[in-house]
C-alpha cells in the first residue's frame, strides 16, 4: 500500500500552529497543531472530546458554518483537523481565532446528555478550556 500524507511528513519538524495540509475535491485539510508532535506533552482524551464539541458547535454556528466539512481530533492527540471549502488562509485563521474565543466563554459542554453524545461521561471541560486559551495564545503569536 502506499503511504498517505499524513505519514509522509516529517513529524519531527511540525510546529505549534495553523498548517493548510492540502485540497482535494474542493475540500481543505487544515491541521491545527496544538502540541509538538512526539514532545511527551498531549492533549488528554477527555480534553480532546471536550474540544470537538465545542469547536464543532461554534463554527458549525458561525457565519461561515456552510464551509465547514468537518472539525475533530487527531488520533496522536497532539491537534485537530479542520475540513473546509471555498475557504482561504486568512478566511481560516480569523474564524479560528474568534471561534476559539467564544468556545471560552461555555460553562457546560453542548451535547453533553446521554442521548445527545456516545461517551458522555468522558469529557474535562476545565482541561478543554486551558487547551483552547493555549491554541489560542499560539494563533496570536502569528499575527
Amino acid at each position: 500500500m502506499e503511504r498517505i500524507p499524513s505519514f509522509s511528513k516529517n513529524h519531527d519538524t511540525l510546529s505549534v500552529g495553523l498548517h493548510e495540509c492540502g485540497t482535494a475535491y474542493g475540500v481543505t485539510t487544515w491541521d491545527l497543531r496544538f502540541k509538538k508532535p512526539n514532545g511527551g506533552d498531549y492533549v488528554t482524551p477527555k480534553a480532546s472530546h471536550t474540544i470537538e464539541h465545542l469547536l464543532a458547535t461554534v463554527l458549525r454556528n458561525s457565519d461561515k458554518k456552510d464551509n465547514i466539512v468537518y472539525f475533530g481530533p487527531m488520533g496522536c492527540r497532539t491537534g485537530f483537523y479542520l475540513l473546509t471549502a471555498g475557504l482561504d488562509y486568512e478566511a481560516v485563521y480569523n474564524l479560528l481565532k474568534s471561534s476559539f474565543e467564544l468556545a471560552l466563554e461555555f460553562t457546560e459542554v453542548p451535547g453533553n446528555k446521554r442521548e445527545e453524545c456516545g461517551n458522555y461521561l468522558e469529557h474535562d471541560l476545565s482541561g478543554a478550556i486551558d487547551e483552547c486559551k493555549n491554541y489560542l495564545r499560539i494563533l496570536k503569536d502569528n499575527d
